[in-house]
């Protein structure tokens, strides 16, 4: 572990006492893995071209993980009528499930009613914790230039200042993912300027490995300030200018998930651990091209060479999974059974 790692982790043991994420009577929720609404994207999306609401209406997404034995759900709660939300809190607790939402973090000051809004709801639907992005694309992919960079960073730092104080007022706390934008201790070095009990990380498993970061090391780095998570396996294949990234069903790829589990309750025995599995062709992470690298140019080559070796080591037995070609029926079922083999695999070899 280098020197600079060590200061982040140091930086995050120093910070200030963060709130438990949910009482005792939490019981088996904790231990039964929940569902992130974007493991339906290809449903949502079929879903809103018809003109339906569908899994996009947190009761209906509540019921459907619910008969597939999810021990939650992560949804966008929005802005709602206290009757629906009170319908809500009541079919998560007669489910015997946790219920987490997301949130789009404020543009600007004329956009906190709409923020505090939703805060209010999702509060009131029973919500603790509210998952959220920095950057919405790919860092390597949206941005050109080191200059446009770290303007995006610095609107997205006042953007969560702008956001502290009202999850400060509703007791919420906001759980920032890194989303292939942040690097995990750039992600730990903006949280301790921040220096609030209520901002701390949504851990995705898997994320990271298109930002040259080990999967590992990025749990271990982000474990002590995680208020949530998303679970996921990967499974990786070069190409010339690089190489794939593809989620995959939990078990069919490389990543060490019960050591990442293991650390993460180590550090937040309460956490909630949510499947997000996205069905998609694999992604490409253009590694060795020069574009690539205009935003990471402090990035050390070990960081590219380790990646790489990693990669080979993992050559996937099968050509990763692909969804083109394929008729939307065949896309809609392949996606559900994703989810359904993640979450029998989880309760089979990972006590979730």
């Amino acid at each position: 572990m280098n020197g600079t790692r060590r200061q982040f982790l140091a930086a995050a043991t120093a910070l200030p006492f963060l709130p438990a994420l949910a009482g005792a009577a939490d019981g088996d929720r904790r231990k039964r893995l929940g569902v992130v609404q974007y493991s339906y994207a290809i449903r949502l999306s079929a879903e809103r071209a018809a003109d339906k609401t569908g899994l996009a209406d947190p009761l209906t997404f509540v019921e459907h993980c619910h008969e597939l034995g999810a021990g939650g759900v992560q949804t966008g709660i929005g802005t709602r009528d206290r009757d629906y939300l009170t319908r809500l809190r009541k079919k998560v607790e007669a489910c015997d499930m946790f219920l987490e939402g997301t949130i789009r973090l404020p543009k600007n000051r004329a956009d906190l009613d709409r923020f505090t809004a939703e805060v209010r709801s999702a509060r009131e639907a029973g919500v603790k914790v509210l998952r959220t992005v920095l950057l919405n694309g790919r860092r390597y992919e949206q941005f050109t230039h080191a200059d446009d960079f770290r303007r995006a960073r610095e609107q997205a730092e006042q953007s969560v200042r702008l956001a502290e104080p009202i999850l400060a007022k509703h007791d919420m706390l906001l759980a920032i993912e890194n989303h292939k934008d942040y690097r995990a201790g750039e992600l730990m070095d903006l949280l301790k300027r921040l220096d609030s009990r209520h901002v701390g990380v949504c851990v995705d498993t898997g994320n990271s490995i298109a930002l040259m970061e080990d999967p590992l090391e990025v749990v271990r780095t982000l474990a002590p300030r995680a208020f949530t998570v998303h679970l996921k396996d990967m499974a990786v294949a070069e190409y010339d200018e690089g190489f794939l990234l593809a989620e995959v069903p939990l078990g069919e790829g490389f990543l060490d998930l019960a050591k990442m589990i293991a650390l993460l309750r180590a550090a937040r025995p309460e956490i909630h651990f949510n499947l997000e599995m996205i069905t998609r062709d694999p992604l490409r992470v253009p590694c060795l091209t020069e574009p690539y690298w205009a935003t990471l140019m402090d990035v050390p080559g070990q960081d590219l060479a380790r990646t790489l070796v990693l990669v080979r080591k993992h050559r996937p037995k099968r050509p990763l999974p692909r969804l083109s070609g394929k008729e939307s029926k065949e896309q809609l079922a392949i996606e559900e059974e994703n989810v359904r083999k993640s979450l029998a695999y989880a309760r089979e070899h990972l006590g979730l």
